[in-house]
């Protein structure tokens, strides 16, 4: 049986082998690769590779199967990271240029997890698509695909560390230290051997990957997985730098501050004339307003790694940011999210003289919660955005002491704002969840809002 929710907005990611097994598997590949010959060509190419997980090298040769069988042909690249899979995708390899890409990666959840990120000309497969190939699949549940994984193999390792080495050449010999912690990830895949080239002063924690993830989780939006990299920096270290899972996601610390992907947007952005950003809901105001006082245009859309890059396509955009460290350069790169590209735009500002906590230091001063998560269902979380939002509409639904509304976005989730600052309550499209956040110029503000969302919350609750 076909689990239903495995089917995310964005990808595909469920629990081995209880919910992506031989089967399933197999059928995502066939009903994939008829959907890449539908929207490129007969004998199409398909690039996939995989990440660290005891069991991606097992997923691949399901997936090869099921591709096969629909008519395309597999490129297959082995363990890389996800921004080296969508890097295959702009280039040929004995002449054969891929058509398609899926990168097998459960990406920053626990090691049980795995999950399928796919692409056909190099546009992100998502949402509807990837309902309507789950409802393919789940029609077709008994399908029978026979065993075929033979592949075609590629380079695109070497091809991305000769890329990255040209590109950052003028880093090269570069004095400031720092420390990398890949997490027991993939970033190791290609990163050490890249800064080895440009002659780099680093050293690195937990580059050896490792699907069981030992030391410590592979998210480092989570605080508690940067203790290692934040007790370097207490020495002579003066940057950090540390990747989920897949390394499309980077966190970046110095001395002072970790330094989020909207904050970081704005590092970028004053570097550039006049450039479009694209930010998510969850950035701070601090950054749409910033880069916009200083002659940009900063775009506010909604979270999400496949809808960052369709609004990237969309505008033009010079590159767009999501607070969890997801940059999507476009400016010099190919629009897509790779935090081992971004790890040398960073050591890029670096370079070029830029005191970044100083930097930090000149923005106006705000309190931002993290993340804060609510537990709900998958089939109510959706349901309690929208009744929240219902509730915001008339005044009379609200409780008699709640702060003046002065606007609501509803790009994504609802977003409220206020005299002295905004609230955030969005459903998450990958765990059933809530996702709230909340911003003022004080801590006590912030609070106060938080709390008053909160009880619409459970209002919306108690109507749902």
């Amino acid at each position: 049986m076909i689990t239903k929710s495995i089917f995310r907005e964005y990808d595909i990611r469920g629990i081995v082998p209880e919910e992506l097994n031989e089967q399933t598997i197999k059928l995502l590949g066939y009903y994939f690769g008829l959907e890449v010959i539908k929207q490129t060509k007969s004998n199409p190419s398909v690039a996939v590779g995989f990440d660290a997980r005891t069991h991606s090298l097992e997923l691949f040769g399901y997936l090869t199967s099921g591709l096969k069988k629909a008519g395309c042909q597999v490129l297959g690249m082995g363990m890389v990271a996800t921004g080296v899979n969508y890097f295959s995708t702009f280039f040929a390899f004995d002449g054969i240029k891929p058509d398609a890409s899926v990168m097998i990666t459960g990406s920053h959840n626990p090691s049980n997890y795995n999950g399928f990120k796919m692409t056909i000309n190099h546009k992100p497969f998502f949402a509807d698509d990837i309902y309507k190939l789950g409802d393919d699949m789940i029609a077709n549940s008994d399908l029978k695909i026979e065993d075929d994984e033979d592949y075609i193999k590629i380079d695109v390792k070497s091809l991305y560390i000769n890329w990255m080495v040209k590109e950052f050449n003028h880093l090269k010999g570069m004095k400031q230290k720092f420390m990398i912690d890949c997490g027991n990830g993939v970033a190791d895949t290609v990163l050490t051997e890249i800064l080895d080239k440009l002659e780099l002063n680093y050293d690195g924690l937990y580059c050896k990957p490792d699907g069981t993830f030992p030391n410590h989780h592979p998210d480092p939006s989570e605080e508690k997985n940067l203790k290692d990299l934040i007790k370097a920096l207490r020495g002579y270290y003066e940057y950090g730098f540390a990747y989920d899972g897949d390394a499309d996601r980077i966190a970046f610390l110095t001395k002072n501050n970790n330094v989020k992907g909207d904050i970081m947007a704005i590092l970028f952005a004053s570097t550039m004339d006049k450039p479009t950003v694209i930010g998510e809901v969850k950035c701070s105001q601090i950054m749409y307003d910033t880069i916009n006082a200083n002659g940009g245009n900063a775009i506010m859309y909604k979270t999400g790694h496949s809808n960052l890059k369709v609004k990237i396509a969309e505008t033009n955009a010079d590159f767009a940011a999501e607070v969890s460290g997801h940059i999507f350069f476009n400016d010099r790169y190919f629009g897509f999210d790779d935090a081992i590209y971004a790890t040398f735009r960073l050591l890029e500002l670096i370079h070029n003289g830029m005191d970044i906590d100083e930097e930090i230091k000149k923005l106006p001063k705000t309190y931002s919660t993290e993340e804060i998560k609510v537990e709900t269902t998958e089939d109510e979380k959706f349901l309690l955005v929208d009744k929240i939002k219902s509730l915001l509409e008339d005044e009379k639904n609200l409780p008699s002491d709640f702060p003046k509304i002065k606007n609501i976005i509803d790009v994504d989730g609802v977003r409220v704002i206020f005299e002295n600052g905004w609230g955030l309550v969005r459903a998450s499209n990958t765990t059933p969840v809530l996702v709230t956040r909340f911003e003022s110029n004080d801590e006590k503000t912030a609070k106060s809002y938080e709390e008053q969302l909160n009880k619409l919350i459970l209002i919306a609750k108690k109507r749902t």
